[in-house]
């Protein structure tokens, strides 16, 4: 009788104190591996049921990390001043060689390292070295944790601008970026943020009353963006001002998208994290002809869902993954 898979909730996960850096490595891992065919992915289901609703599923499995996984994610429309997260998702873990399912992980928390985690990675290849200045438009759980992310990824960031509709989430993020030892500004115009800021994270949620306010051609000419919301806010003519255009896995798109969810065809990306993360590919980011204003948008993977699912599993239940493997090992024997 196959043993019961364990049951890790968010708090539980939240506990195992799984550093950006941390993150940050184990996802640049699985995109390199799935770039020399060590990971493989399928692309995302989706069930869009209205603008901001629906259902996705997602999986992704490695032999190095002695996982497969899968993630069910259902998506609504939060209104102003309602509670709860708009997005909830499940992950089931299972081994990779047996197939046996080993545990069952909350997938919200693994969800908000794991984005802050690819934009880590996309800006470790695209985001200037120098940068000072952070800037956030939409001041939720995701900037706080896109916060501790790039402050690990960038040192020598010290001041941050944060733009919300919510007044208090941007105050609370301020805070939140002072108790860091930057210096913490709420600013009223997003115009006046994308002017100032080196790196710029744009986390707008998807509602059917949502109208593109952001502007790429007033940015500075040096300087990274990380589109979280697909670039839904962004106005779609502008996206001719980024000089690079990249994604997380051009498998799954490659255009950018607009406050529809249909792919902007006036615009185009020229690479993914599976390029970036190929050894090759560093010269290739960090040369004179990537400098300009570069974009990150991307709709979220599998491959960083199975990167986060195997640093958890093993985080919490040290050995579970290679007990598996030998377990398989032994029944392959007889």
């Amino acid at each position: 009788m196959n043993e019961a898979p364990r049951f890790l909730g968010e708090a539980e996960i939240r506990a195992l104190a799984i550093t950006p850096d941390e993150a940050r490595r184990a996802v640049a891992d699985t995109f390199r591996a799935a770039s020399e065919d060590r990971a493989v992915r399928a692309p995302k289901t989706a069930l869009t049921l209205a603008p901001g609703h629906g259902f996705q599923a997602m999986a992704a499995a490695s032999a190095s990390t002695g996982l497969a996984v899968v993630k069910w994610t259902g998506i609504a429309t939060v209104p102003p001043g309602g509670e709860g997260p708009g997005i909830n998702s499940l992950i089931i873990a299972s081994d990779y060689d047996t197939g046996k399912p080993i545990a069952v992980l909350d997938g919200n928390e693994i969800t908000l390292i794991r984005t802050a985690a690819l934009s880590a990675v996309a800006g470790a290849y695209l985001a200037p070295p120098g940068a000072r200045t952070l800037g956030m438009i939409g001041c939720g759980l995701q900037a706080h944790q896109h916060l501790a992310a790039l402050c690990a990824l960038r040192p020598g960031l010290d001041h941050l601008l944060a733009f919300s509709r919510s007044e208090a989430s941007a105050v609370r993020l301020a805070e939140a970026a002072e108790a860091r030892g930057l210096a913490g500004e709420v600013v009223s115009s997003p115009q006046d943020l994308l002017e100032r800021a080196d790196i710029v994270v744009s986390m707008v949620p998807a509602s059917p009353e949502l109208v593109p306010f952001l502007d790429a051609r007033v940015l500075k000419r040096d300087c990274f963006v990380s589109a979280v919301d697909l670039g839904r806010a962004w106005l779609p003519e502008s996206f001719a001002a980024f000089d690079v255009l990249a994604t997380d896995d051009l498998a799954q798109g490659t255009h950018p998208w607009d406050v529809n969810g249909r792919e902007v065809d006036t615009a185009e990306f020229a690479t993914d994290l599976l390029a970036l993360c190929r050894e090759t590919a560093v010269r290739e980011a960090t040369s004179p002809a990537t400098r300009g204003r570069r974009l990150f948008c991307f709709k979220g993977s599998s491959l960083a869902d199975l990167a986060l699912s195997a640093l958890v599993v093993e985080r919490a239940w040290p050995g579970i993954i290679a007990s598996h493997a030998r377990i398989a090992e032994v029944s392959k024997g007889t």
